[in-house]
């Protein structure tokens, strides 16, 4: 298992989640995705994403106009 790190910050939506949608080829069953985002709708977005997608959604966490969510692939 690998924790793998993306920065979002300074795209506006729906950029943040089509970012991690090219993650997905990266990554291995069990992987973590940490992303950093300060998109306004990002937390939401990613929410839905994940719903949709049938990912794990560990943390969304927002501190400072910014927010990170750690999602389990």
């Amino acid at each position: 298992m690998a924790v793998v790190k993306l920065d979002a910050k300074g795209l506006r939506c729906p950029q943040p989640i089509l970012k991690v949608a090219t993650m997905i080829p990266k990554l291995a069953p069990g992987d973590i995705l940490e992303v950093e985002a300060d998109c306004s709708t990002f937390d939401s977005d990613i929410r839905k994403w994940c719903d949709r997608m049938k990912k794990t959604l560990i943390s969304s966490v927002a501190n400072g106009g910014v927010t990170t969510a750690q999602i389990h692939f």
